[in-house]
């Protein structure tokens, strides 16, 4: 659970900005993401490949 302290006298708004801040560094949306929905090792792999498939095209274009 996050706690974010409010000093006195501070806006609601910095304070829910904080938080926003806090969760994201947190990874807690990611995590809930990838529990979501299961992708099975093949289909992972593939992304895979095929991302290194285009950072290799992309330099090989560079090169030229």
């Amino acid at each position: 659970m996050l706690i974010i302290p409010i000093k006195e006298g501070e806006n609601i708004d910095r304070a829910l900005k904080r938080y926003k801040r806090k969760f994201d560094k947190t990874g807690t949306k990611r995590a809930l993401q990838t529990r979501k929905q299961f992708d099975k090792p093949s289909v992972i792999k593939r992304a895979q490949v095929q991302k290194a498939q285009y950072i290799q095209n992309l330099r090989d274009q560079e090169n030229f």
